[in-house]
C-alpha cells in the first residue's frame, strides 16, 4: 500500500474491527465544561501520523487561517454557481492531511457548496502540539469562523461534516460551537473509551486512566449540548461504532434534539459516497 495516510487509517481501523435544535446563542453543557477545562499533555510534539507530499489543485487556495497564537494552513474552494453559496467545512480523517481528503469532499463542491479543509495543529509540520481531539477543535471552529467570513460565502449557511478522526471532531464542534446550519459525521468514534481500550491509547498524548481527560473527548458524554440537526453515519461494515453511534442519538433525541444515527452499506472508506450523498440531501434539506 503506496499511500501512507491510507495505510494509517487502515491500521486503526483493524483496531476498531424530535426537536429542533436550531442555531442561536449561549452556551452548551460542552463548552461550559471546556471553559473550565484545560487538558494536560505527557507528551507534547507533532501528529503521530507522517505527513505526505500534497499538491494543491488547480483553481484552490491554499491559505491562512489564526487559531489563537497559530498561523495554520486550509485549503478552500468556492462552488461553480454564482452569489453567496452554502458553505461545508470538512474535517479530514486520520492525523495529517492529504490530496485524498480534499477529493473526498468534492461531492458538496459539485453539489453547489463552497469548501474548506482545514489542516489542523502539528499536522503537516504545522506549529501546536497533537492533543487527540481536544486542542484541534479550537482550530476546527477557527476555521469555521474564517469560512464563514468568506465573501463568497453565506455565513446564515454554513455546515460541517467529517470523516472517521475528522467525524468525531465534526460531534465535538457541533456540541461547542452554534456557527453551524447542521452537521454530518461518518464513522466517528463518539465514546473515547471505548476506542482507547481498543488501542487508540498507543497514540494518546494524555492520561488515559484521567475519566476526565477521556470524557472531554467523547461526543456521546455530551449528547445534550449538540446545537444544530446532526446524522451521524457509520458503515454496516464497521460494527465498532453502531452502539456508541445509536447511543449518542438517543440521549440527543431525549433532549429534543434533531440526531439520527444511520447505518450505510459499506465498510470505513466504501460507505463513504453514500454517507455524503445523504449528508448532502440532509444539509439542503436545511436550507
Amino acid at each position: 500500500m503506496k499511500n501512507p495516510k491510507l495505510l494509517f487509517i487502515v491500521v486503526l481501523g483493524a483496531v476498531f474491527s424530535v426537536g429542533c435544535n436550531k442555531p442561536g446563542k449561549g452556551e452548551t453543557a460542552y463548552s461550559r465544561a471546556r471553559a473550565a477545562f484545560k487538558t494536560t499533555l505527557l507528551l507534547k510534539g507533532p501528529s503521530p501520523q507522517p505527513p505526505e507530499p500534497v499538491t494543491v489543485p488547480e483553481g484552490v487556495d491554499q491559505i491562512e487561517y489564526r487559531s489563537g497564537p497559530h498561523r495554520l494552513k486550509a485549503w478552500i474552494a468556492p462552488a461553480a454557481t454564482p452569489g453567496k453559496q452554502p458553505a461545508v467545512l470538512f474535517l479530514h480523517g486520520g492525523f495529517a492531511f492529504g490530496n485524498d481528503d480534499w477529493e473526498m469532499a468534492q461531492p458538496f463542491r459539485e453539489a453547489g457548496f463552497a469548501v474548506m479543509v482545514p489542516i489542523l495543529r502539528g499536522e503537516n509540520g504545522q506549529p501546536g502540539s497533537f492533543s487527540m481531539f481536544y486542542d484541534e477543535l479550537d482550530d476546527v471552529l477557527a476555521a469555521a469562523t474564517h469560512l464563514s467570513a468568506q465573501p463568497f460565502v453565506d455565513p446564515a449557511k454554513v455546515y460541517i461534516a467529517g470523516h472517521s478522526v475528522g467525524g468525531t471532531l465534526t460531534l465535538l464542534a457541533a456540541q461547542t460551537s452554534r456557527q453551524f446550519r447542521a452537521a454530518a459525521s461518518f464513522s466517528a468514534s463518539p465514546n473515547q473509551r471505548s476506542a482507547l481500550d481498543s488501542g487508540w491509547d498507543k497514540l494518546a498524548p494524555f492520561d488515559v486512566m484521567n475519566e476526565e481527560e477521556v470524557r472531554m473527548r467523547s461526543p456521546l458524554a455530551f449528547a445534550e449540548s449538540f446545537t444544530c440537526p446532526v446524522r451521524i453515519y457509520f458503515g454496516t461494515g464497521e460494527p465498532f461504532f453502531a452502539a456508541d453511534s445509536a447511543e449518542t442519538a438517543r440521549v440527543a433525541r431525549a433532549r429534543a434534539l434533531d440526531v439520527e444515527s444511520l447505518a450505510v452499506p459499506g465498510d470505513h472508506f466504501t460507505a463513504v459516497p453514500a454517507e455524503l450523498a445523504l449528508a448532502i440531501a440532509f444539509f439542503r434539506s436545511q436550507r
